[in-house]
């Protein structure tokens, strides 16, 4: 991947990342999302607990599956655990001899934490200069928030993102699902890939500096766009869109119907072929999208009244005919069971084995598909299951 002879006998030998090897200190979501989508993609990866209870989120719950918390087996499939205490300085001893073997290393501790423990970035590169590290946390290393525990709530609040989500009338509102955790776990992965490419071009590894705050920001996307653009304050639109109209939920006489119309052309053959309202596309206030977006409120009760006087059945056949976008409303079970998701594949089911806890362990597959196909992940990890064999084998360098 990097240019250099992968490790001998590291991973399945499946995948584009195998034969790369991660040390994962991170817990809870964003980094362990991280690494965990790096363990798709076919890479080694080592996930360090601390003695006793390990990471958090195995005693999240209820709901668990097979002995394990259903929010720990979402992030940490294909992995394996490995029990140090980064307390003593045997643990700590320990951490930097697996650095010196491998390519890569996430954590999430707060700022300044790995420096106290002798394991930040500076000292750990003396080892191994090829080392990419990837340091996840709330705020980043600079700034007056630096030092501050980061989570996904607050990150929610502080960003803005809450006070752009929830209907108009109503509170801010939190994503969810802990959105700026996941987001910042993709960026977080895109940019160590990233540093694999530029290490192939000058041997050497590099420090990132992943924060919640900035990921989360920069994933507000055209909400900051329109901000930056005007200086205004945006407003919450429940389940409408701010700059596309109409987009977004209508009743239909059984039940609700997501409708995307995203350009004049589509609004047009909305009105003339599927919702039979012709008057609606010589209406001058519906001419354009940016017409309707100022005219919404008046657009709307039209578009609302037809939509319910028929079945969700009925409209979804229609736009379907006519190429445009809408779906039904699906709760979550729903979505995981429909055909959509079970034609692709989508959840993964794995046997446990845990004596009384024996059962069957499903999660969401890694959700892209790669031609040359990507190793069959194992299931999420006992706490200590198969990290010291893992360690043994990269310091042995077999």
């Amino acid at each position: 991947m990097d240019g250099s002879a992968p490790h001998v006998g590291a991973g399945t030998g499946i995948g584009p990342l195998s034969g790369l090897r991660v040390l994962d200190m991170s817990r809870v979501l964003a980094g362990p999302w991280c690494t965990q989508c790096l363990a798709d993609l076919g890479a080694e990866v080592l996930k360090i607990e601390a003695p006793g209870e390990g990471d958090e989120t195995r005693t999240w719950g209820p709901p668990s599956m097979g002995g394990v918390s259903a929010y720990f087996a979402c992030a940490n499939r294909a992995k394996q655990s490995l029990i140090v205490d980064l307390k003593s300085e045997a643990g700590r001893d320990m951490i930097r001899g697996l650095a010196a073997k491998a390519d890569i290393l996430v954590e999430n501790f707060k700022g300044g934490t790995m420096e106290r423990m002798g394991l930040s970035y500076d000292e750990l590169t003396k080892i191994n200069p090829r080392l990419i590290y990837c340091a996840i946390s709330g705020y980043g290393r600079t700034g007056p928030n630096s030092e501050r525990a980061g989570y996904d709530f607050v990150i929610q609040a502080e960003t803005g993102l809450m006070s752009v989500t929830g209907f108009p009338d109503g509170a801010p509102t939190k994503v969810g699902v802990a959105v700026s955790d996941l987001f910042s776990g993709l960026y977080a992965s895109q940019a160590i890939l990233a540093a694999v490419v530029g290490r192939a071009r000058t041997g050497r590894g590099t420090f990132i500096d992943v924060a919640l705050f900035d990921c989360q920001l920069a994933a507000l996307a055209n909400v900051a766009a329109n901000v930056l653009a005007t200086g205004g304050r945006p407003k919450r639109y429940g389940n409408a869109h701010p700059n596309v109209v109409p987009y977004e939920l209508f009743d239909a006489a059984d039940g609700p119907i997501a409708l995307a119309i995203g350009n004049d052309r589509q609004f047009r053959t909305l009105c003339n072929r599927v919702l039979d309202l012709p008057e609606l596309v010589t209406d001058p206030d519906f001419s354009t999208n940016a017409l309707r977006v100022v005219n919404r409120v008046r657009l709307r009760p039209l578009l609302a009244d037809r939509i319910l006087s028929a079945p969700r059945s009925h409209w979804l056949a229609r736009l379907k005919a006519e190429s445009l976008p809408g779906g039904e409303l699906f709760s979550v079970d729903e979505a995981l069971q429909s055909p959509q998701a079970v034609e692709r594949g989508l959840v993964k089911c794995f046997d446990s084995e845990n004596g009384a806890d024996a059962g069957r362990i499903k999660v969401v597959r890694y959700p892209v598909n790669f031609g040359d196909g990507l190793p069959d992940p194992t299931p999420p990890p006992a706490l200590g299951e198969g990290g010291e064999e893992l360690a043994n084998r990269w310091m042995k360098n077999d």
